[in-house]
This record gives structure tokens, C-alpha cells and sequence, in this order.
């Protein structure tokens, strides 16, 4: 069964989003603040498939209760709800972890399309894969079968999402990737978001993998364009 986990203190807001998902399909759990969505995650040991969580809260924020269901685990798919159009708040977000974010008010087709995305990269890491199982670049190893990656044989902690941005430039070292490529093959083509959310996830990766991430030698920029996988990094030198 398809399982949500519902954070949200605004009752009408909340009851809006469960009515929405239920008629897609999902099985909703929804609470009304982070300290039960904590306690409620932990009773059901984690079974949920997506967290859909506010930010502005009383008591435990939205912040803080993603910081630590990622720190539970790396596979759950987390969309912020924020009032904020502010861009540090999306921002901040992604960056402890969370794996999109929707902005109030938002329409029903948006709610549903953001979390069937969550939720198909969620399962695709169930799937066994079709392809080579072991992709390798330099001192990295990407194993599909445990959707894992290593760095000199040390694992490296990776969200669904950076794993599967990471996979999309191992499938295309050397190749300078646009934004929009990249947002449509991890995200999907109807991503209502902008590709910020890429530059964001990038940021973060680079902060997982590179020895200096403000001088990155893997991941490199391609200023006006988009990224690049440097497949031999010291070759540039």
C-alpha cells in the first residue's frame, strides 16, 4: 500500500491534502505537529513511503523534524508545504535533506503529480535493474542492485534523489547536462517546480563527495548551461 505521512497544523490545509491523496490512492496517516509526526514515524517503524511536512509550526518545525526522519532514513521521499515564497526557506529545506517542496496554496493535480514523483523514485529503489549493475568513475563505484555508492571503497549517504542524479552522470561522464535534462530525468516532465531545485541538490552532493566542494572536481559548472561528470578530473591540469 502506498503510505503518506501528513504534518500539517492548519486543519483545513490538512484535511485538504488527506481528502486529495486518499482519492489517489494513498493511505494517509496525518498529524498536526513535528513531535507526533516523530512519534508516529517511530511507532510505525518508518513504514511510509512519503512525508509531507509544514514548516511553520508551533512547537518542532518542519526543519527539524526533516533533519531527523533523514537521519532515520535515506530512502523516505520528504516534500515541504511552505506559506513562504522566500527562497531560503526552499532552500534550507533542501538542504538538510527534503526531496522537493510544493508553496501554498497549491492545486490538487500539483499535490498529486509532486507525490506520485516522490513516490516512484521511492520504489525504484525496490526494482532490481535492468541495466550493468556496477557503474565506476576514478576512486566512485555506483552499485545498482544496492543503490550504493562508494568513494575509495567508503560508503557515501545519499538521499533517493542524489543517488539517482549521481547514476544520470555516471551514465553520461564527460557529457555537459542542461538543467532541464537533469530536472526531467530525476524529477519527471511535468515537475511543476523551476530547476533551482537542481542547483540545490548538486550543491549538496558536492558537499558528500568532493574533497573541496567550492572547488569541485567531479562535478564541475557549466556556467549559463548546466553540470558535467569529469570522468579524469586531473587530466584538466
Amino acid at each position: 500500500m502506498k503510505r503518506v505521512l501528513v504534518c500539517e497544523d492548519e486543519e483545513v490545509i490538512r484535511d485538504f491534502v488527506v481528502i486529495n491523496l486518499k482519492r489517489a490512492g494513498y493511505d494517509v496517516v496525518d498529524v498536526n505537529c513535528g513531535e507526533d509526526a516523530l512519534r508516529r514515524f517511530e511507532q510505525e517503524q518508518g513504514n511510509f513511503d512519503v512525508v509531507l511536512l509544514d514548516i511553520m509550526m508551533p512547537g518542532i518545525d518542519g526543519f527539524t523534524v526533516c533533519k531527523r526522519l533523514r537521519e532515520q532514513s535515506s530512502t523516505i521521499g520528504i516534500i515541504m508545504l511552505t506559506a513562504k515564497a522566500q527562497e531560503m526557506d526552499k532552500v534550507n529545506g533542501l538542504m538538510i535533506g527534503a526531496d522537493d517542496y510544493i508553496t501554498k496554496p497549491f492545486a490538487p493535480s500539483e499535490l498529486t503529480a509532486r507525490v506520485d514523483a516522490i513516490y516512484r523514485r521511492v520504489c525504484m529503489g525496490y526494482m532490481k535493474p535492468e541495466k550493468a549493475t556496477v557503474l565506476e568513475s576514478g576512486p566512485f563505484v555506483l552499485n545498482r542492485k544496492s543503490r550504493t555508492i562508494t568513494k575509495n571503497g567508503v560508503p557515501i549517504e545519499l538521499t533517493q534523489v542524489e543517488y539517482q542524479i549521481l547514476e544520470y552522470f555516471l551514465n553520461n561522464k564527460n557529457t555537459a547536462l542542461d538543467r532541464a535534462s537533469i530536472l526531467a530525468n530525476i524529477w519527471g516532465e511535468s515537475y511543476y517546480g523551476d530547476d533551482k531545485i537542481v542547483d540545490v541538490n548538486i550543491r549538496r552532493i558536492r558537499m558528500k563527495i568532493e574533497d573541496e566542494p567550492s572547488n569541485p572536481q567531479y562535478i564541475t559548472t557549466i556556467w549559463g548551461y548546466g553540470y558535467k561528470w569529469e570522468e579524469n578530473p586531473d587530466a584538466r591540469h
